[in-house]
């Protein structure tokens, strides 16, 4: 009888442990899968702000009078990059305000016929397009992979091991739409 209760206490504690590498392995398994989904969004803002040269130097010529537009974005452009160590919740303001500021550009380089007939600006905008849907997907991806490590974290039996080893839960990345809602008004 006592073999059995030292094999019982031996497959307890082998289940024990098991758990414990496993809740162990869950939590690194979700950190590194939010710290790849990071960097598919710093991939494509990097991708974004790199075209917003190009497009600036494209619309100059059409657009010359309206340079404060243009000087607008390469300020917002300047921000973004200051920011782009930071965590999710500074860098997506920063760059929530790109996003403004490039689409209220886009909109008035509809007021110019000779513009949206430049295949150069064309391909600019196919591309910044594409970018940005490149950016909202990278981003629900990130966002989940965020709520599945805060899952972890916050709940039991795994909040144990995090805390005990150290993790922590993740900020969302979330272009900010109040800076949107109040982007700096234009005068052309």
């Amino acid at each position: 009888m006592q073999g059995m209760v030292v094999w019982a206490a031996i497959a307890g504690a082998l289940l024990v442990v098991a758990g414990v590498i496993w809740g162990y392995n869950r939590l690194v398994f979700n950190r590194v899968r939010v710290a790849a989904a990071w960097s598919d969004i710093d991939v494509q803002l990097k991708r974004r702000s790199s075209l917003i040269p190009q497009l600036v130097d494209c619309l100059k010529a059409y657009m010359a009078h309206e340079s404060a537009t243009l000087t607008a974005l390469t300020e917002q452009r300047s921000r973004a990059q200051r920011v782009e160590g930071s965590a999710a919740p500074e860098r997506g303001a920063a760059e929530g305000q790109v996003s403004a500021t490039l689409k209220q550009v886009m909109a008035r380089a509809e007021a110019y016929p000779d513009l949206k007939a430049d295949a150069v600006f064309l391909d600019l905008q196919r591309t910044l397009s594409e970018v940005e849907d490149q950016i909202q997907m990278a981003r629900r991806y990130y966002n989940g992979a965020v709520r599945e490590l805060n899952i972890l974290v916050e709940s039991v039996p795994t909040n144990l091991l995090a805390k005990a080893f150290g993790f922590s839960g993740a900020a969302y990345f979330a272009l900010d739409d109040a800076g949107q809602a109040q982007s700096p008004t234009m005068e052309f």
